[in-house]
């Protein structure tokens, strides 16, 4: 079986068990409406519209690879254990080319034509440097003065841990029971020029978490201010809540630093410790009881934020949401983003993790500054609430280069969990308008491949950044094999491989070029259904690069593992829930008047399979398990629609199986030809089977051809009556063998299948011929 690591967990892994996890019940306040008019209705959908995908795509070249690296102290959160944990990459103000990359774990490198250097190691040189624990813990960031080729001096922002707060004193005082320090330095190097640090150090800033997640992101000058300006060589900090937003009103609180942006002087001397200065133009600094340090407020994770070189040079904020919104904000000073009393544009109540709320009548009163773009987490149907779904913003850069026409004047940001990459037009993000529409980028390698960054890092957690250089050029990188890769071009990528006349009924769709981040196990749904899928057994080790028609990079392997013993090991897929009312997201199936099963499939092993419930090395299954909807009292076994390979009066036979009324008799349609030829060893077939329930009518196709065939059962075994099937939800899918709930092992099927689709109609034969070409030729 092909093997490729695609996922490192962000929570704790949920092992496939006997039984698999059932759709979640929410808890809380029941939803009633996704448009909710009463302040009281909870919005179960806060962005209903996807971002588009865009034709546009970026071209990526392997800029260079950087040494792996460890936390300090060793980490246990498989989020932090990574190939290394770069997280910027950036020009040095000195026209040398230089680029610098900070990697969280200690190192900072000075990268020159992909020749890389350490040039400073903050785990060898603090005593208490900490990055063990806590996804923005370590070294953070690093920014060079803007006249650092002449004087030497840069900032950086690092992790400290308790130690160092027992014996350090904060420059304002601590979170309550605090357990990492950010601690803010300014460094003066004696030779700007060399590519290691000697020189001097003074520490100018430091505060105390009370948890190891949200404390100072970003520390940045603004690029576009000139010498004379107002902005220029001021320094700001994108201080996180320290993880207390949730519970509290911290980011609302003027007399500390939490979740704030603060923008300080760090040539001055007049700030609380005498290290830095408090510009005298900062928008709070005659506010009574406030910190004049303070630029905005109301932020729980605020990730990166960046300057538009051109135009007004607005300030852009990638701002990482609770539990449903990523947003970018436009900041200007003063603003206030309102967490944690709004996530986004809807009300956040501290007693309801799952769900937002709409803002009150008298919203205006509070005057908080609410997205220019958004995106929602739209977690899966079968993925509880309360639980990460595996979003977070990745702030970009507005691309003004002249390089690449195509996307001047684009705000390029991403999922950093994901690694999707979308833009937005800069033009259209103006401030207390509609949101600017959301505009999702393919991605292709320097020889035309179409990739998802998932492929670029063969993992299914990205753990994407942004970066740009002087000229401005953008890079993207990924801790999750810490290579950085420069956007070299731009070009139009293919058309949907979905055709419209599919879309329309697509249920569930499973390509298997999106694992789900937070699980490996599980395969993000592309249907209207938004259902996990489970990879039974093999987990991320089913996913195999190998696609079935142009365009496609990964499918998944399924088969039998040891044929000599009944051990419940077989590689499947998929999705089960035997609670009374099935799985609630398939209810486009409950009286369903008709269904289409299709995809590609590719026989790979011995077929059918030694039967590993009999001690007789000869006796084989009589089945093959491809795909199929189990019907609404299954038992893991009994379907509602089904395409396999099954004996039929003593033959196999490629067949469609269905049923109209649970717990009710089956209809078999077999092909007349040859299961050998129909599905020859080692290539891949496109198979779809449809079932027009309201007739009693079933059919088979193949590479989108109509197959001959015959029904097995005589008479009326449907109880046709002009209807559909039974008023219930199926109690789910099985994929490449029987019984997904996985407590026996039947019919496995060696093979290796790619786009899987479930239709909730009887799909018409021009529709299911279109589609087929549509994947040869999209």
């Amino acid at each position: 079986m092909g093997k490729r690591r695609w996922w490192v967990p962000v929570l704790t892994a949920m092992a496939v068990t006997a039984t698999l996890p059932a759709p979640a019940t929410a808890t809380g306040v029941s939803p009633t409406s996704t448009t909710a008019a009463s302040t009281d209705e909870a919005i179960t959908d806060p962005i209903p519209e996807d971002p588009i995908r865009s034709r546009l795509g970026l071209v990526l070249e392997e800029y260079v690879q950087l040494p792996e690296s460890e936390a300090t102290p060793p980490a246990t959160d498989p989020r932090l254990i990574r190939h290394n944990r770069i997280n910027f990459i950036g020009e040095v103000p000195d026209e040398s080319g230089r680029m610098y990359v900070p990697d969280l774990n200690g190192p900072l490198y000075l990268v020159d034509d992909a020749d890389q250097h350490v040039y400073l190691d903050f785990a060898e040189r603090f005593e208490h440097f900490f990055s063990g624990r806590g996804m923005g813990s370590g070294f953070g960031f690093v920014t060079f003065h803007p006249e650092f080729a002449d004087n030497g001096v840069f900032y950086t922002v690092h992790s400290e841990n308790e130690e160092a707060i027992e014996n350090e004193e904060p420059t304002y005082p601590n979170q309550p029971n605090s357990v990492v320090q950010s601690v803010v330095t300014e460094w003066t190097a004696d030779d700007p020029t060399s590519n290691e640090f000697t020189g001097t150090q003074r520490e100018i800033f430091r505060f105390g978490f009370a948890t190891y997640i949200h404390a100072v992101q970003q520390i940045d000058f603004n690029t576009t201010a000139k010498p004379g300006d107002e902005d220029y060589g001021l320094l700001y900090l994108a201080v996180g809540d320290g993880g207390l937003g949730v519970r509290s009103d911290v980011a609302q609180e003027m007399d500390n630093p939490a979740g704030k942006i603060l923008r300080i002087d760090p040539a001055g001397t007049d700030g609380p410790n005498g290290q830095y200065g408090i510009p005298a133009a900062n928008p709070f600094v005659d506010t009574a009881d406030a910190l004049g340090e303070i630029y905005a407020i109301g932020m729980r994770d605020p990730h990166r934020f960046t300057w538009d070189p051109e135009g007004d040079h607005a300030m852009y904020l990638g701002h990482i949401g609770q539990h449903a919104i990523e947003a970018v904000y436009e900041v200007q000073a003063g603003d206030d983003f309102g967490w944690s009393r709004r996530e986004g544009n809807y009300e956040y109540r501290r007693e309801d993790q799952c769900y937002l709320y709409p803002l009150p009548e008298n919203d205006a009163e509070f005057g908080y500054v609410y997205p220019v773009a958004a995106y929602d987490h739209d977690p899966p149907a079968n993925w509880p609430c309360d639980s990460d779904s595996g979003h977070a913003i990745s702030g970009g850069q507005v691309y003004r280069g002249t390089d690449l026409p195509r996307l001047r004047g684009k705000y390029i940001f991403g999922d950093l969990v994901d690694g999707k990459v979308f833009y937005t037009e800069v033009d259209e993000m103006r401030r207390g308008e509609e949101r600017a529409p959301l505009h999702e980028l393919r991605l292709f390698d320097t020889d035309g491949n179409r990739l998802r960054m998932t492929d670029f890092v063969g993992d299914g957690r990205v753990d994407l950044r942004f970066g740009i250089d002087s000229n401005r050029d953008l890079y993207l990188l990924a801790k999750s094999n810490g290579t950085i890769w420069r956007v070299v071009d731009t070009r139009q990528g293919p058309g949907s491989e979905v055709t419209g006349r599919v879309q329309q009924n697509l249920v569930a769709h499973y390509d298997f070029e999106y694992p789900f981040a937070v699980d490996g196990a599980r395969e993000s749904d592309l249907g209207s259904s938004n259902t996990l899928l489970t990879l039974i057994n093999g987990g991320e080790d089913m996913r195999v690069a190998d696609g079935a028609f142009p365009g496609s990079n990964n499918a998944i392997q399924v088969g039998q593992i040891d044929p000599e013993n009944a051990g419940n090991d077989d590689w499947k897929a998929g999705i089960w829930d035997d609670g009374p009312e099935g799985v609630a997201s398939f209810d486009a199936f409950n009286g369903t008047e008709g269904a289409t099963v299709m995809g590609w499939f590719k026989m790979t092993g011995e077929n059918p399979a030694p039967d590993s419930n009999t001690t007789d090395p000869d006796d084989y299954y009589n089945a093959v398990g491809l795909a199929g909807i189990l019907s609404g009292t299954s038992d893991g076994h009994e379907v509602r629609a089904l395409l396999e390979l099954i004996d039929v009066d003593g033959e196999l036979r490629l067949v469609a199986l269905g049923r109209r009324i649970d717990g009710g008799a089956s209809q078999t349609f077999a092909a007349s030809q040859d299961w050998r030829e129909l599905l020859p060893q080692d290539e891949w077939v496109h198979l779809a089977a449809t079932f027009d329930y309201t007739r009693g009518t079933m059919a088979l196709y193949r590479n989108g051809k109509p197959l001959r065939g015959f029904y097995t059962n005589p008479g009326d075994p449907w109880e046709v009556d002009g209807t559909g099937t039974s008023a219930t939800n199926p109690r789910g899918l099985k994929i490449g063998g029987s019984f997904p709930q996985n407590d026996r092992e039947r019919n496995p099927c060696d093979c290796r299948m790619d786009s899987l689709m479930f239709l909730d109609t009887a799909a018409s034969g021009a529709t299911i011929a279109q589609q087929y070409r549509r994947f040869l030729h999209h």
